[in-house]
């Protein structure tokens, strides 16, 4: 195996024997395999569409398909292998509906129908060889890993309703770039990767539509990290609806649920924070959940990319759904959690006892684009009058590297005149943290979930708007941390904006070659993160 998508990569170039996530090299050759399949998909798509053919389900299947091969989604080689026989079959199909020739290589794949036959495949599907030229092979690596996100971002939507065929179409020419019979030179992978951040900015936008469309606009909402008594459902990851149909479930059962990770924000939204039996959040983030779900007393949903292997202590009460999988965990249904359900009622739950143990405490969230922007005024106000100094965007994704540390001294060490929004589950190195207020505007605003990087864009054109500025001549720094591949698409989405100045942590991604890095830097002056403290000095010139 070869895979280095994500930030944990050992020694800082790639994994080799087996990932640090926990993917075997069967998996990692499975994944590689599917999106080598969803190539000669695109390639297809793009044809057929050309010939007057619909292709939206052939889209639909290319994200769903490429969002199983993002880091801690699905580590099933069984679920794997189906995915990979769907897209080829899909591919055929439409190779005969079009009367279209498969001519490529691409086109012409077929996975073997044995494991021996799949691993001698691999190679062609190997991220090591997308390009010949090293550096283009950096930003073929970087726009796969972008296409990614932006996969994830358009398979949410699309559970919601929300689809739009362009963005299908930009899925596919992302995923045929360099596959398609042409040699792409280095600047235009370089568009390439540009054009991505552009296609996540509106697959970003959709998945805003979808979400507030059914749920409301987030509003700012406090949020109990204390239990109440009772039988418990934890729900982890990003999938509003998920959650929204085992709220609805479970209601009348007596089971309180809790959120754990990127469902945090959940609770701002007023269709969610109706029920009455969203009891709170348990956790911190995606990589502490080892020593956190152990001591859940109750079943345990997973509905995106989050899961880690499972201990023996709880791997019993573990669930999955969609496209999350692991090998041994019972896999539900979306929609139809009568297993969870029946679990969490055969287990203990919160006893009094236990819940009175844990003190009382409440963090807030909700500060998403239509609640801030509500308060634009009275920001704009301030920042003339000196009362706000600066804006300070920290978030991103976390993980367990060592130096991540740096995030919460950060926000602890930023002056009392300065506000610090965040989002993602970068936030959880910091989320309970009191940084006190500026006349009555909390001075850390949790925006949301990763894809809600969007309304922090949205924030960001309204502030520059007001100015009369562009958004990187804002009194604003986006600090950022990063981990799996929808990071890597905001990135993208940031740079295409033209927002320079970004400050990137806790080391550069392995996939950037240094001629690569260089050229980010002197482009868009991507920094990589120092110390809290030198970082601080250096952005508000009192070093």
């Amino acid at each position: 195996m070869y895979c280095n998508q994500c930030e944990q990569t050992l020694p800082g170039t790639a994994c080799f024997a087996a990932g640090v996530c926990g993917k075997t090299p069967e998996s990692a050759i499975l994944q590689d395999l599917i999106v080598y399949t969803l190539r000669g998909l695109a390639v297809t798509a793009l044809e057929a569409a050309a010939r007057g053919i619909d292709t939206r389900e052939a889209g639909r299947l290319c994200a769903r398909a490429l969002f199983t091969t993002l880091t801690n989604v699905s580590f099933d080689p069984d679920a794997l292998r189906r995915v990979i026989d769907e897209a080829a079959g899909a591919k055929a199909a439409l190779q005969q509906k079009a009367g279209l020739v498969a001519m490529l290589p691409v086109t012409q794949f077929s996975p073997s129908e044995k494991k021996s036959g799949l691993a001698r495949q691999a190679g062609v599907a190997s991220t090591e060889h997308l390009a010949a030229d090293p550096d283009c092979n950096s930003l073929a690596q970087t726009l796969l890993y972008g296409l990614k996100g932006v996969a994830a971002y358009l398979d949410h939507a699309a559970v919601l309703g929300h689809e739009r065929d362009e963005l299908y179409e930009a899925l596919f020419k992302g995923l045929a770039t360099g596959f398609d019979g042409k040699t792409p030179a280095l600047m235009e992978w370089v568009d390439a990767v540009l054009e991505c951040g552009n296609t996540n900015l509106l697959a970003m936008q959709l998945l805003d539509e979808a979400n507030t469309s059914a749920y409301g606009h987030p509003e700012p909402s406090g949020v109990a990290l204390n239990p109440r008594p009772g039988k418990a459902i934890l729900i982890t990851g990003h999938d509003l609806k998920d959650l929204y149909d085992l709220l609805v479930q479970t209601e009348g059962t007596g089971i309180q649920i809790y959120t754990h990770g990127e469902m945090l924000p959940a609770h701002a939204y007023p269709a969610l924070k109706r029920f009455s039996h969203l009891a709170g959040h348990f956790g911190t983030a995606w990589q502490n959940q080892q020593a956190e779900m152990p001591h859940f007393p109750g079943a345990i949903l997973f509905t995106t990319n989050c899961i880690q292997r499972p201990g023996s202590e709880y791997i019993n009460n573990v669930f999955t759904t969609g496209l999350v999988s692991w090998p041994g965990v019972r896999h539900v249904k979306n929609g139809d959690f009568a297993p969870v359900i029946e679990r969490a009622l055969a287990l203990e739950g919160f006893t009094e006892e236990k819940a009175k143990a844990v003190p009382e405490k409440q963090v807030m969230t909700g500060f998403a684009r239509h609640a801030v922007l509500g308060i634009a005024d009275t920001i704009v106000e301030k920042v003339k009058k000196g009362e706000i100094r600066h804006f300070f965007l920290v978030g991103g994704c976390d993980g367990a590297r060592p130096g991540r540390n740096y995030y919460t001294e950060f926000v602890e060490k930023t002056p009392d005149d300065t506000l610090v929004l965040t989002l993602a589950c970068g936030k959880f190195r910091f989320f309970d943290r009191d940084i006190g207020h500026i006349d009555g505007i909390p001075r850390l605003l949790d925006v949301g979930q990763c894809n809600d990087a969007y309304s922090a864009i949205m924030i960001a054109k309204a502030l520059s708007e007001a100015f009369s500025c562009e958004i990187s001549e804002l009194p604003l720094s986006l600090i950022l941390s990063w981990y799996e591949q929808k990071a890597v698409a905001i990135l993208l989405t940031l740079l295409a904006l033209g927002i320079r100045g970004i400050r990137l942590g806790p080391t550069a991604p392995a996939f950037l070659s240094p001629a690569v890095f260089q050229m980010l830097t002197e482009q868009f002056v991507i920094r990589l993160t120092d110390s809290a403290e030198n970082d601080i000095k250096s952005i508000l010139g009192t070093a």
